[in-house]
């Protein structure tokens, strides 16, 4: 007898520099090419593509721009299908925000209309901070009638400092591998990429069944989201200084404008402070404090590794 069944469409939408992002998508999809679901992968090109590796002033150049979500040209992005089962939105954070060729995407048409009423399953490849720009993908999410229906984070699992230094290094040199014996590889481990693949089944068996309920549930069960209080504090706290430093520089200028170089730098200068100095005491302080904000830490971390408003 031949099967009159149409097999389900997955459409993933993507923005790389490096190439790990993808790696990390096709990974978590295994499961599901391998049962002989339909993958189709829409990369966002921004026009003109942002340079990898960077220089330090184009790095920091992007900063405003990604906290206060200023879109950049993006080539409209063509499909093969109008309509698909599942759409899966992989993305990195850039400075605790989504990056500005997501920021793009989000606000394009296209988007609007591909997302309007589909389940969609969010992939984060980051260093170790990515809670708030997940909180504006939500909202990017809801204005456009989508359904978050899972998130899978992997991250960078070196200690906090030496990992700014490895990624760092990897932005504005191109180089990943161990440095000086001591810093690790920057980003994502090959080990932690390759076991990805284990997000796959409960994936797959939401899209067969239609049934997306309990998907973060078992995707959380397999480590998909861990929230790690501390850096959730630094992050928080961040998001509200980034506000405030992204307001300042642009009033100085628009993306690239000279002339608000010198702020630009002044908030390089203030982040390696912030990274090396203070975030190590802000560490320190949220430990003390824990006994004491214990309730409001578990209503955190139960929130955020979840899908709601």
């Amino acid at each position: 007898m031949i099967s009159n069944k149409v097999a389900k469409r997955v459409l993933v939408v993507y923005y790389t520099q490096t190439g790990q992002i993808k790696k990390i998508t096709d990974s978590v999809l295994s499961v599901l090419i391998s049962s002989g679901i339909e993958i189709e992968y829409a990369e966002i090109q921004p026009q003109p593509a942002f340079p990898f590796p960077w220089s330090y002033d184009q790095f920091f150049q992007a900063f405003p721009e990604s906290v206060k979500g200023i879109h950049c040209e993006i080539i409209p992005i063509k499909t093969k299908y109008e309509n698909y089962d599942l759409i899966v939105l992989a993305y990195q954070p850039w400075y605790l925000s989504p990056s500005i060729p997501i920021h793009s995407f989000l606000k394009s048409q296209e988007a609007g209309v591909l997302l309007k009423n589909k389940p969609v399953i969010t992939i984060i490849g980051c260093r170790n901070m990515w809670v708030m720009a997940q909180e504006k993908i939500k909202q990017y999410l809801h204005q456009h009638n989508a359904r978050l229906v899972g998130n899978i984070v992997l991250y960078d699992k070196a200690p906090n400092l030496l990992s700014v230094v490895s990624i760092v290094r990897w932005l504005v040199k191109g180089k990943q591998e161990k440095y000086l014996g001591i810093v690790p590889p920057a980003g994502v481990s090959a080990e932690d990429i390759e076991n990805a693949s284990h997000f796959g089944v409960p994936i797959y068996e939401a899209l067969e069944s239609n049934n997306y309920e309990k998907l973060q549930g078992k995707l959380n069960s397999l480590d998909a989201v861990k929230i790690k209080p501390n850096l959730l504090m630094l992050e928080k706290n961040g998001s509200r200084i980034f506000a405030i430093w992204a307001s300042l520089i642009l009033r100085q200028g628009s993306f690239g404008d000279p002339k608000r170089l010198k702020w630009v730098r002044a908030f390089k200068y203030y982040l390696f402070i912030v990274l090396f100095l203070i975030s190590p005491v802000a560490n320190l302080i949220y430990f003390l404090m824990r006994p004491f904000i214990y309730f409001r830490v578990r209503r955190n971390i139960r929130y955020y590794s979840q899908n709601e408003i």
